[in-house]
């Protein structure tokens, strides 16, 4: 497209013509789409409570606690360097050997005055002495319980040094017994034979090292994750309702390109403000956490953490870190679009904003009901991106094609695709309002 511009200049009349680009015309009404969203004192509103929270749930995060010699609890910085230096003298690999290091200095610590005592100060003196051991001990108590999923606190107090040669063989025993016992009904003889050779396959012996900073990051992901959720969907609500409740959808319809350029401009404005806030958010949280508690442990197994203890999936630390914010973005993206959907299509900025709050928060009513079937449909619903942490330590398992497959997998491309899918159905039902 041309434009025509004359320039008088003396008795001659010149005309000059500049080119407009269609791309920086697109991207001028992109931004005056997300100038609308934000100029509103309610928009504003929205992101400085999205800050206070962030920042609440950043402070519980970083909030890393360790205890003295004197048995007095100690907080801030220099307590999460003294946990680290602790930790940092038992990094390796957890072989035979190592096991069996940590299990004499459990008892060791166990035989001290202190830790036998049942005074509150010694006690808690002993616990400091184990802070340095406290992760790996509570693999131990993983690794010998009675069941798969029984826990006992304090079964690492009777091991003997001469057990340590089965702390990894007792992973896939108390996997075989559950999957013969308590849960022979739920999967299907592949299903058995995947987890079984999963577990088998796992690399041992483990490396280990100090990884807090990683631990309070998982923990705390998700509520991030969800809370940026609820806050985009009320941003990217009213983005094609207002038009109708401004009472402007006519001259917006008839202007030119009201029904091509400037509806492409709305989506691409939902977009935008997912994209930017989330990986902002994301991104900022990711590095005041580990750069307050540090980034070691990255490339451990996540069978290194207590929580991941029975996890299937080969990953390191690392690894589970991309899987979460990536999966937390398509999710994010795919949400917002069903509100923009639902706000293009029904013009109401209040139904819209409830599509978030009904895909979070249904599944946790549903999940109350003892179903294989219903478990089946839960381990695919969308919320499970927001929160792959926790789904990885699922065993929710589907059979593709003859193959079976863990569902994070699944949900990442399958939500991948709908997310972007999602995208030309707003456009075209907008332009048909």
């Amino acid at each position: 497209m041309y434009s025509c511009i004359i320039l008088e200049k003396g008795p001659v009349v010149k005309m000059r013509y500049k080119k407009r680009t269609d791309f920086g015309d697109g991207m001028r009404q992109v931004y005056f789409e997300i100038k609308k969203v934000f100029g509103g004192t309610r928009s504003r509103m929205a992101l400085l409570l999205l800050m206070l929270l962030m920042g609440v749930t950043f402070y519980f995060a970083m909030s890393v606690e360790y205890v003295n010699e004197e048995g007095e609890t100690e907080a801030g910085f220099g307590a999460v360097q003294k946990l680290r230096a602790a930790q940092k003298e038992w990094s390796g690999d957890l072989d035979v050997e190592k096991i069996g290091q940590v299990i004499a200095e459990n008892r060791r610590i166990n035989e001290t005055p202190e830790g036998r005592s049942e005074q509150l100060k010694e006690s808690n003196i002993a616990y400091g002495w184990k802070q340095g051991i406290a992760e790996i001990r509570n693999l131990l108590n993983c690794s010998y319980a009675e069941g798969f999923r029984e826990y006992d606190y304090y079964r690492a107090d009777s091991l003997s040094e001469a057990e340590a040669g089965s702390f990894y063989h007792n992973r896939i025993r108390l996997l075989e017994e559950w999957l013969a016992g308590e849960a022979r009904d739920q999967y299907s003889g592949a299903e058995k034979a995947y987890l079984t050779g999963q577990y088998e396959s796992l690399e041992t012996p483990f490396y280990y090292d100090y990884r807090k900073g990683w631990t309070q990051l998982f923990e705390y992901a998700p509520t991030v994750v969800m809370i940026t959720m609820l806050f985009l969907g009320y941003l990217v609500a009213g983005i094609f309702s207002n038009e109708f409740a401004w009472r402007a959808d006519a001259v917006f319809f008839a202007s030119c390109h009201g029904r091509d350029r400037a509806v492409s401009a709305k989506v691409w404005a939902g977009v935008g403000i997912v994209t930017g806030i989330y990986w902002i958010v994301m991104l900022f949280y990711s590095t005041v956490v580990l750069g307050y508690l540090g980034a070691d442990g990255w490339n451990c197994p996540v069978q290194t953490e207590f929580g991941d203890w029975k996890c299937f999936y080969h990953l390191t630390v690392w690894q589970k870190y991309l899987l979460i914010v990536i999966g937390g973005y398509i999710g994010c993206l795919f949400m917002a679009g069903l509100c923009m959907l639902v706000s293009a299509r029904t013009k109401s900025a209040v139904l819209a904003v409830m599509v978030p709050f009904v895909l979070i928060f249904l599944p946790s009513f549903l999940g109350n009901l003892e179903s294989a079937a219903v478990n089946k449909i839960l381990g695919l619903l969308p919320d499970r991106l927001l929160q792959v942490g926790a789904a990885l330590g699922y065993f929710d398992l589907y059979t593709v094609g003859g193959r079976v497959i863990g569902a994070v997998p699944i949900l990442l491309v399958v939500y991948g695709i709908l997310a972007v899918a999602v995208l030309p159905v707003v456009y075209r039902c907008y332009v048909r309002s």
